[in-house]
């Protein structure tokens, strides 16, 4: 039974979704699409759809299927998660090639084929970090852009740059440590109902599988443990506001009212940044789109992207 959780398959089937793998110069990402019901051609533009930390595309499994009765939408596993490769050794995981992968992303298999010249982009956590970079950086190809308990970068002022760096690289010297196997998909799952973003058991089951292989008669994490590693640079405050300035689409902030970002300071300078935000509250925590009831989560961000 554990072996068909896992599947390729089973992993796209049990949610309505079809798999899809996308190459790109250095690395292939993978992913799973939700089309539009009975349309041979999406009507729409298509939706960009970016998971969190450690997470993977079906974090998008629960309002997928019904965002994709107006428009297809294509949930990415981002380098290192899910079902996509990982950086070659040497390389880390920084803030900025995500945005690059991307960008090449949508350049090569959505608008150079001058069907699409814009994507909507709906990203969760990390996801909308990337999302909204991309959009500063790329004005003219994103028509509309969702952030769910998302609203930029993670800052550090710059006292702490050469600490950040110092702290980075002897982490990168030391490595990661021996990767943790588990008898079964349950065991694996109750681990990461645990941690800075909690999961019920029910949403960890449906998000981990992706990220799981088979591994010395029970289960290893798929994703690349250098994701863990802490970041050798981090944007300022500063750099946070003004690529949030940048950013010209129409902006959702779907903020869970039990989120991360729920209590934190600062957030309205970033919000009055951004010209063109609208902010909505949602009841749930962190994984408010896939975790508990979903319905307020799919009814703002449909009606978000469906009025023009």
């Amino acid at each position: 039974m554990n072996d068909l959780a896992l599947s390729t398959a089973d992993a796209g089937s049990s949610v309505g979704a079809c798999e899809m793998v996308w190459p790109l110069r250095h690395i292939t990402l993978a992913g799973l699409s939700w089309p539009v019901p009975d349309a041979p051609k999406p009507a729409k533009l298509p939706v960009i759809m970016l998971h969190g930390w450690l997470d993977n595309s079906l974090t998008f499994s629960k309002i997928a299927p019904e965002l994709a009765q107006w428009s297809s939408l294509y949930a990415v596993d981002m380098a290192g998660h899910g079902h996509s490769g990982h950086r070659p050794a040497g390389q880390s995981y920084q803030l900025m090639d995500y945005v690059a992968d991307l960008a090449e992303l949508i350049e090569t298999h959505f608008c150079e084929s001058g069907q699409f010249e814009q994507v909507d982009v709906v990203g969760h956590s990390l996801g909308g970090i990337v999302g909204a970079l991309y959009a500063a950086a790329f004005p003219e190809r994103v028509r509309k852009l969702v952030m769910i308990d998302s609203l930029g970068a993670l800052s550090r002022p710059v006292s702490e740059t050469v600490p950040q760096l110092r702290k980075s690289i002897k982490k990168r010297i030391a490595g990661s440590g021996r990767p943790a196997v588990y008898p079964d998909v349950v065991t694996a799952a109750k681990v990461r109902e645990g941690g800075l973003s909690p999961l019920s058991h029910e949403a960890a089951l449906a998000l981990i599988r992706r990220n799981l292989k088979p591994e010395d008669g029970g289960y290893g994490w798929r994703t690349d443990a250098r994701l863990r590693h802490p970041s050798p640079l981090m944007m300022t405050e500063e750099q946070v506001l003004a690529s949030l300035k940048a950013v010209k689409a129409p902006t959702l902030f779907v903020r869970a009212q039990e989120g991360l970002l729920a209590n934190r300071e600062g957030l309205d300078s970033r919000a009055d940044a951004m010209p063109n935000l609208h902010t909505v509250d949602v009841p749930g925590g962190h994984h408010c789109h896939l975790d508990g009831h979903t319905r307020p989560v799919v009814d703002a961000v449909r009606h978000f992207l469906e009025n023009e």
